[in-house]
């Protein structure tokens, strides 16, 4: 029984709750107390002690403090008073009750959509990071129970949502869009609460192990594929490059000659290379000539 209130105490002060008590109500209380007591031993009356000690006790219970960044709502017999902090702040206990006190900073809450089906129906899992932050605390107190929970179980949703009105390749291309577009959904929802969602960031966007196997052969395949296009391509290409060349060698065979000889060269320049041409190539080419004379250039006489 201890160890469950002590953790519902624990649950409490992290959804803003804090201590009854302050620090300075504590001190302030212990100082009148003191007080009296050395008063009743001064005067040798009882008064002073028990009124030092009710003025202590009411002190304790009064003076409350919220921190820089925080706000509170007093409630006054159940109505709503006002917000107070941040600071030291004065309730009449009993009558006054406070709120759970709203933290102002900007704030994050990871959401996470495990096996979300994209609109090409391809299950996903997606992290995702919000940050908010409450811009009036008064609406936060009093529009939404647990605002923390709400702001959390909307991003999922809205989460789920944007997921199946996009494609895969756009989730994992187009990050940044996903996010401005979660940042409005949330943003429509929230904003009658007091809090405004600042930013939704992807973190990760994932998909099995089997769906990723086959997108890699389909990508290796459309790669192939790719790369077949382009060598028929480049033998078209050829081709017709070659067939204006054949034009062009038909009605001028001295530019072929030329063309055959130089290629002769090209393939004989080079130490220790041989070519062998048909006889009939040679004579009708008169490429007999040209070989003895590549050959007594290439040979050099000795001093």
């Amino acid at each position: 029984m201890i160890y469950k209130m002590l953790k519902s105490k624990q649950e409490g002060f992290a959804k803003g709750e804090k201590m009854p008590i302050s620090g300075i109500g504590a001190a302030l209380g212990v100082i009148c107390i003191a007080a009296g007591v050395a008063a009743a031993s001064a005067t040798n009356s009882p008064f002073p002690a028990l009124g030092a000690s009710f003025i202590g006790i009411y002190l304790m219970f009064a003076i409350r403090v919220a921190d820089q960044w925080e706000k509170v709502a007093v409630l006054r017999l159940g109505r709503y008073v006002g917000l107070r902090g941040p600071g030291m702040f004065h309730i009449v206990p009993i009558v006054d009750s406070l709120s759970r006190f709203v933290d102002q900073r900007v704030r994050v809450a990871s959401v996470t959509a495990e096996s979300a089906l994209t609109r090409d129906t391809v299950p996903v899992n997606v992290d995702a990071i919000v940050f908010w932050v409450v811009w009036n605390a008064e609406k936060s107190i009093l529009e939404v129970e647990d605002f923390i929970g709400a702001i959390t179980l909307s991003a999922q949703t809205a989460l789920r949502e944007s997921i199946g009105r996009h494609h895969l390749a756009q989730m994992i291309t187009e990050r940044e869009t996903l996010g401005h577009e979660l940042q409005r959904i949330l943003d429509e929802k929230t904003n009658p609460w007091g809090i405004t969602v600042q930013s939704v960031e992807i973190r990760d966007v994932s998909i099995p192990h089997a769906l990723e196997d086959a997108m890699s052969r389909q990508a290796q395949a459309e790669r192939e594929r790719q790369a077949r296009i382009i060598l028929g391509q480049a033998e078209t290409e050829i081709a017709d490059n070659f067939s204006k060349a054949a034009l062009t060698y038909q009605d001028n065979p001295v530019a072929l000659h030329l063309r055959a000889m130089n290629m002769l060269y090209e393939a004989i320049k080079e130490k220790g290379s041989m070519v062998i041409v048909p006889s009939s190539a040679v004579e009708t080419m008169g490429l007999g000539g040209m070989l003895a004379t590549a050959a007594m250039g290439g040979s050099r006489p000795q001093v």
